[in-house]
């Protein structure tokens, strides 16, 4: 029965720190343990002995899980551990408003490497240089964009 027993609790105690560090490989060892538990009550107590240790266990992780999700987030410590707000944003620099700069004049804040930043009405964007490098101050064109920078040439001088 100690045997048992202390399977269950080293099964408890990893679903609980699964919670503090998650990746699931603490609680599929927890429930490793408690399988084993169950084993060897099996073994050593007959089938009764074996039904009353699933029981048991499907008990105590059920139990586990309802405070780790429930209640647990409710108190002080949860709530500094658990997220209670949604990050909301885009990973792409712009969306629509894109396609409304293609053709604007546009000056490099940064020397463009091709990369860099530059300004459009005020705004700054980062930006790629198709012709290479740009220094500081240059006049460049926008002339395409993708998801997250707009596409840019130097001014001809005849425009």
């Amino acid at each position: 029965m100690m045997m048992v027993s202390i399977l269950f609790l080293l099964g408890i105690v990893a679903l609980v720190v699964e919670v503090i560090i998650p990746g699931g490989i603490l609680g599929a060892i927890g429930a490793l343990l408690m399988l084993i538990g169950c084993g060897v009550a099996f073994s050593t107590f007959g089938a009764l002995g074996g039904l009353v240790a699933i029981f048991t266990a499907i008990l105590l992780a059920g139990i586990t899980f309802y405070l780790e999700f429930r209640v647990l987030p409710k108190t002080k410590i949860g709530r500094r551990a658990f997220l209670s707000s949604e990050v909301r944003g885009v990973s792409a620099a712009f969306g629509t408003e894109a396609r409304e700069l293609i053709g604007k004049t546009a000056e490099a804040l940064t020397l463009l490497s091709p990369s860099g930043y530059v300004r459009i009405d005020g705004q700054r964007y980062e930006a790629f240089c198709q012709s290479g490098q740009a220094p500081v101050g240059s006049a460049l064109e926008v002339i395409d964009a993708d998801n997250f920078r707009l596409i840019v040439k130097k001014q001809s001088i005849l425009s």
